[in-house]
């Protein structure tokens, strides 16, 4: 890596730092908006279907399909459900600490919609049946050949998604972007044509 990326005392002060109260509100929304859809969405199945049920939105490509998992994606881990309590809260609070160098409305967005995700999937761990850090996930979407997930499990997969595209592209969590430096031409060898012609 260069030093015009990594000297920052030579560096001015970046315009995009003065965003910054709006990018945490902008956070703040996001993270609000998944984990409130995500609830509503769980209130809604749980007092208008039973266990088990099974309901055709768009047959054959989309159901609603009632279920209560103890475990991650595709049923994995079943049997230790504390597990996933302590990793999803532990992603909440590394989500929280990042927050001072936000910078970028992307990566709020993404920021937000991974931690409303974590919560409203925490909230099921620590408050449903059968026990406190215990509980069973809501799962009722659908879909073919693949894992019955619920709104929050869509949120975080997106904030991800939009994490690893920012990542691609070099886009920093306060806004900036990373630009690889030209590369030096390379020396020719002593004794070649091309020293030569330099000479």
């Amino acid at each position: 890596m260069t030093d015009d990326l990594t000297d920052d005392a030579s560096r001015p002060e970046l315009p995009v730092r003065k965003w910054r109260p709006a990018m945490l509100w902008l956070f703040a929304g996001f993270a609000v908006f998944a984990y409130a859809f995500d609830q509503l969405t769980k209130l809604w199945v749980t007092s208008t279907m039973t266990e088990g049920e099974r309901i055709p939105v768009l047959p054959p490509l989309l159901h609603w399909y009632y279920i209560r998992n103890s475990g991650a994606a595709f049923s994995i881990g079943e049997n230790v459900t504390w597990i996933f309590t302590i990793v999803m809260a532990g992603v909440s609070v590394a989500i929280l600490f990042q927050l001072r160098r936000l910078g970028s409305a992307w990566w709020a967005l993404s920021l937000g919609l991974l931690l409303g995700g974590a919560l409203g999937n925490l909230t099921d761990r620590l408050f449903r049946e059968p026990s406190f850090a215990m509980g069973h996930v809501v799962d009722f979407i659908q879909v073919p050949n693949f894992a019955i997930f619920n709104i929050a499990d869509s949120a975080v997969v997106s904030g991800v998604v939009i994490i690893c595209l920012l990542n691609l592209r070099g886009v920093g969590m306060d806004g900036t972007r990373q630009v690889a430096a030209p590369k030096k031409p390379a020396k020719p060898a002593p004794g070649s044509s091309e020293e030569i012609v330099g000479e």
